[in-house]
């Protein structure tokens, strides 16, 4: 946690001596009461009781931030009506910061404050109550003391009229779901809470207690997702040796096109399409993004880098290592579902190929190094524009290839006995619970080292604080796999424009770097209306009938200005790899095949 300039030394010293050796203020006390009454309206009011204060004034902060989600969002944005009383009276209280309330406690050992918050966005980082239900995202409803984030608080829900169930992974009080307790305020911050009619699954793996809860309906099979989702856990707990919690609890919100998840210490929340779940692709989307967000119970919320914890709830928390913490994710997240055997090996192996593909194809793989695009989260990843892919690589999709790299790498130099799990389990045991500390760049560098037995700087260099493009086909021959390319032998032009159609105009929404439209000045929101003078609908029937070369007219329609810009088609230089099997694979490279995707 970064220390904060506070506004009196008493101040400074009273939270140094309640809060910096880690350990709970114990004379004061924190509650809450969250009420609905105008859930139709997407407010939720909150209240807030501390006692046991001795000092001159209460600073109370709201999150600016969630953890799992690399942008400053401003949750304080949604507050309004803020008061605060003591005994029945009002007490003096100003907003000093963006996200900070300073409240006069002198003479006042208790105090309740009063707020409301808008919630009105659906998504798994952010809040949103309605008739129907109420999702809290803690961050954007929970102020908190400064100074006092080790403090245990309490949280009493009083439900919406129909609202029946509770489902978070905060310990009821007394068996009361609607009366919740938490240890710190780490904890409360991790801890989602889902209100309403949800329905609820339970199943046991292994002494530990799940629970899905299926918000928005949808086309599930209970009985199977209980198999599958059992199945997948199993194979994650096996990586690492362990399952740190006794409950947990998967919070899915089912809309007409949802996606998305946040991984919490003990649940997480997904997005997912309602009637999905019927199709192969849809279902197996389905376990793919289950497989990710479990498998951060234990990569990033407990194994994490360095700069992952104590979190700074006011300011970004910088890391260059989110392609391990995400990218590593991403990477499991495939080859887990693989190991159930829950879909077959040519399956995965395309899922792979889609991540190359998207790599070799995005212009901003060759402008941002991995450890820059780790960094920089907090300023692109979660802000995109109209140039996003010129500038910027996924440590999702690249991510996961590194991780590729060296699980191949282990395998093959250590000849089956060690593979990228053994490095996970290594570090989760050595930094989480040997050393209750996040790791370092180099810390993690020399893990993988330990169990590939050779320096991997060749990779770090080039791959990962580098710009190179990726070896595939040295990596995927340690497997017995190449690459290739389908589109290897095509000749066609390209103008290198995203088109986004509205109302019939064919507007442009993107340009790719060094592309032709790039080149000779297309410009995003343009409007194309002709080609050679000719009206144009359908922009990529006519670039089809082009060559390479090809130079065309096209009149664009530029701040309502007519334009017309001369332009030399190029060669559209796009890759579409699949993977396949080399004729005649060593008995190594099978070795090393048959552990990599668990062939029976």
């Amino acid at each position: 946690m970064k220390s904060r300039i506070l506004a009196a030394i008493f101040c400074l010293i009273f939270y140094t001596m309640s809060s910096a050796s880690g350990k709970p203020a114990n004379n004061i006390k924190i509650s809450y009461t969250v009420t609905f009454p105008e859930a139709q309206a997407h407010y939720a009011e909150v209240e807030m009781n501390i006692t046991g204060l001795d000092q001159k004034f209460v600073d109370l902060k709201m999150p600016v931030w969630t953890p799992g989600s690399y942008l400053v969002r401003e949750f304080a944005k949604n507050v309004e009506s803020f008061s605060a009383g003591s005994a029945g009276k009002a007490i003096s209280s100003e907003k000093v910061r963006r996200n900070t309330w300073r409240i006069n406690t002198e003479n006042h050992s208790s105090i309740t404050v009063k707020y409301k918050v808008y919630a009105f966005e659906l998504s798994v980082r952010t809040s949103y109550i309605d008739a129907a239900h109420a999702f809290l995202s803690s961050t954007s409803i929970f102020m908190y003391p400064d100074g006092l984030l080790h403090q245990p608080s309490t949280v009493h829900i009083v439900p919406y009229k129909g609202w029946t169930k509770v489902s978070t992974s905060l310990e009821p009080v007394n068996g009361d779901p609607f009366t919740l307790q938490s240890p710190d305020y780490d904890i409360l911050f991790d801890s989602p809470i889902e209100i309403g009619t949800q329905d609820v699954i339970e199943f046991n793996v292994d002494g530990v207690h799940y629970q899905i809860a299926m918000s928005g309906g949808g086309n599930y099979d209970p009985e199977r997702l209980k198999t599958d989702l059992a199945n997948i856990i199993r194979h994650e707990v096996a990586i690492y040796g362990e399952n740190p919690n006794k409950r947990y609890v998967f919070i899915v919100h089912n809309t007409s096109r949802g996606g998305g998840g946040l991984e919490h210490l003990s649940s997480c929340v997904l997005g997912a399409s309602r009637d999905n779940y019927a199709s192969d692709k849809g279902y197996q989307g389905f376990l793919e993004l289950v497989a990710h967000e479990h498998f951060h119970l234990w990569n990033v919320k407990r194994l994490r880098p360095i700069a992952l914890g104590p979190f700074d709830y006011d300011n970004e928390n910088y890391t260059t290592n989110l392609w391990i913490a995400e990218g590593f994710t991403a990477y499991y997240q495939d080859i887990v579902v693989r190991r159930t055997q829950l879909y077959p090996p040519q399956t995965y192996l395309e899922a792979l190929a889609a991540d190359i593909n998207y790599v070799q194809n995005a212009p901003g793989s060759r402008v941002q190094s991995l450890a820059e695009a780790s960094f920089d989260a907090w300023i692109k990843l979660y802000r995109p524009n109209e140039n996003t892919n010129n500038v910027t690589i996924s440590y999702y999709n690249k991510g996961s290839i590194i991780a590729l790299l060296f699980d191949l790498e282990i395998i093959h130099e250590s000849k089956g006995k060690y593979s990228l799990d053994d490095v996970m389990r290594y570090m989760y045991e050595t930094y989480y619970k040997g050393k209750s500390r996040g790791y370092t760049d180099a810390e993690f560098k020399a893990g993988v080292e330990k169990f590939a037995g050779k320096s991997l700087d060749d990779i770090y260099a080039k791959y990962v604080n580098g710009l190179d493009d990726v070896d595939y086909e040295k990596y995927l021959n340690l497997a017995g796999y190449h690459l290739t390319d389908e589109l290897a032998g095509n000749n066609d032009a390209a103008l290198g424009v995203g088109i986004a159609s509205n109302n019939g105009k064919l507007l442009v929404g993107s340009v790719a770097r060094n592309s032709a439209a790039w080149i000779d000045g297309i410009n995003v929101n343009d409007e194309i209306t002709a080609i050679d003078s000719v009206k144009v609908t359908d922009l990529n029937a006519v670039i089809s009938t082009k060559k390479p070369g090809d130079k065309v007219i096209i009149s664009v329609l530029r701040d309502g200005l007519p334009l017309s810009l001369p332009i030399t088609l190029l060669k559209k230089n796009q890759i579409k790899y699949k993977i396949e099997a080399l004729d005649q694979a060593t008995a190594q490279q099978l070795l090393v095949r048959k552990k990599w995707l668990s062939l029976q």
